[in-house]
């Protein structure tokens, strides 16, 4: 929108909200106005209205937007008038002089709530504020790649060196991405260094907004979560330009998007509340970073190293309990395998899961994982969608499953199904061939060397896949089946853990996501919400 009128940005803001509630649909154009520079009929700012297809608004709109206008705290008279009741001589003047205010209809853009006062989220928030930094020196870097939607911190191992662009930041300041689709998917965290002892600025890539709190009006960790509202990210996402696929969001639009702004005291305790839920979340999610480090480590030691085999052949002291040490060979063979050990395939454990499902059998709730769900190197699949999206035949799977992303595998998205759901038939489903083979199946296929065999084997230039067919030739070394029953004993209760933690998570979540948009407009007071939280933390 073209504004020439200089208007505060709160009065500017305060407008649209009363033409989104009283005028739907309205352009608006400003003409004539003493605010401009010029005078009409006694008014400090005319605005003209036109409606759809240029019909006559109705009168009782237009009386009640004129009274709410007078009723709100603009500090200057206003006077809004309706195009269809004007004479043609007067539309011509019109459009020479005018000045464009609203030119598309505007819906509500406001995070309004409660009685706390009202301003523009650019007067609330710190955007984008000044941070220090040397140019060639070199300091932790965040790129978008490393957010992960729903996660509520980013931390970054990696220093470049400044070179003068992108993004500055401080530690608790929020990222928020301004580009689609990573806006869309929720990509939106908090600076946190790796070292907690580290105070120092970072930098990032250039499709970061940065915000942060505003001294005596507005706290950083009530910020991230202001941002984080639904009607916040719709309201950006709906500013977004640009070209097709490369759209972003110009910050300039936080001027006409009004919130409410809670006291301190009572932002922090918002946050507080949230933050509850965050650390149980952040907490669940490290636990199965762990497991799942605790689990690939004993796989690699046993079925691939075959370490308790190599302790054995160097006669060193036992590392396992004696129940286990003494399931393994004291030697290899001449292949270099534990004697006894058989060579086999991926398919003698395994087996495809071929269950394919019309989205006219499943319901709308039906759980949907996509690739675009499935993380990276990591076997906790704690994402997912719903299937009334979904337009064409998908794979079924059960709780258990094992799910590998066959389209270009070196992303390597391998995981076990936490839930019962659909899947993308670029998804491979597949089902251990006995229960005792479950952990050592996912173990194999989510280790480097099976995903660089899927990648190796790959076919198809831009868009590689691998196939079943080819996923169940991959050798690999076949222990006794008392082995695969101990190392399922160990790892299958990891895997359970972990599974468990995943559903927790998703409730915690959907707990969180809940309160937030009520607590942000004060639609839920802050013991309602500790209750809340207090029965699932």
């Amino acid at each position: 929108m073209t504004d020439r009128l200089h208007l505060k940005p709160r009065h500017r803001a305060m407008l649209e909200r009363l033409f989104a509630e009283h005028l739907p649909g309205i352009e608006v154009w400003a003409y004539g106005s003493r605010i401009n520079g010029r005078s009409h009929d006694g008014s400090d700012l005319d605005l003209v209205l036109r409606g759809p297809g240029l019909k006559e608004i109705p009168e009782d709109h237009l009386l009640g937007f004129r009274d709410a206008v007078r009723e709100s705290n603009i500090p200057f008279l206003v006077e809004a008038w309706d195009w269809a009741r004007f004479p043609e001589l007067i539309h011509r003047q019109i459009e020479r002089d005018y000045v464009e205010f609203v030119s598309q209809p505007v819906n509500s853009s406001s995070l309004i709530g409660s009685n706390w006062p009202e301003l523009p989220f650019s007067e609330a928030v710190s955007i984008n504020p000044p941070v220090s930094l040397q140019r060639d020196r070199s300091y932790p870097h965040v790129d978008m790649a490393m957010l992960t939607p729903g996660l509520r911190s980013v931390k970054s191992d990696v220093q470049r060196e400044f070179r003068g662009g992108g993004s500055r930041f401080e530690p608790g300041d929020t990222l928020m991405a301004r580009i689609t689709p990573c806006l869309e998917n929720g990509k939106i965290s908090r600076f946190n260094p790796s070292e907690p002892t580290d105070s120092g600025p970072a930098h990032g890539s250039t499709e970061f907004i940065v915000l942060r709190g505003k001294q005596n009006v507005s706290d950083s960790a009530y910020v991230h979560y202001l941002a984080k509202s639904p009607e916040m990210r719709k309201f950006a996402i709906s500013q977004m330009s640009g070209t097709s696929g490369r759209q972003r969001v110009p910050t300039d639009c936080f001027d006409h998007l009004l919130v409410s702004i809670p006291p301190l005291s009572e932002q922090r305790e918002i946050a507080r509340i949230l933050g509850a839920l965050d650390d149980r979340i952040e907490l669940n999610r490290r636990m199965n970073e762990t497991l799942e480090m605790v689990a690939r480590a004993t796989f690699r030691d046993w079925f691939v190293d075959f370490g308790p085999t190599r302790a054995k052949m160097e006669g060193r002291i036992p590392y396992l309990a004696s129940g286990f040490w003494e399931l393994f060979p004291s030697s290899l063979d001449c292949e270099n395998k534990p004697v006894g050990w058989k060579q086999g395939i991926l398919s003698d454990v395994v087996k495809p899961s071929r269950r394919g499902v019309s989205p006219a059998d499943v319901s709308d709730s039906t759980p949907y994982i996509g690739l675009e769900h499935m993380p990276r190197r990591s076997i906790a699949l704690s994402e997912w969608g719903k299937a009334e999206k979904v337009k064409s035949n998908k794979t079924r799977f059960n709780k258990g499953d094992i799910l590998f992303g066959k389209l270009r595998p070196y992303f390597h998205k391998v995981g076990i199904a936490p839930i019962d759901g659909i899947c993308s038939t670029d998804i491979v489903v597949v089902v251990p061939r006995a229960k005792e083979w479950e952990a050592f199946a996912l173990a194999c296929m989510s280790s480097d060397e099976f995903v660089d065999y899927t990648n190796r084997t790959s076919t198809g230039t831009k868009m590689p896949r691998t196939n079943w067919k080819t996923m169940a030739r991959y050798q690999m070394c076949l222990p006794p089946e008392n082995v695969v029953r101990a190392f399922h004993g160990v790892v299958g209760p990891f895997l359970d853990r972990l599974c468990a933690n995943i559903n927790e998570t998703f409730t915690l979540i959907r707990i969180r996501d809940l309160l937030l948009p009520k607590l942000i407009a004060g639609k839920i007071r802050i013991p309602e919400a500790e209750r809340m939280v207090e029965s699932v933390v």
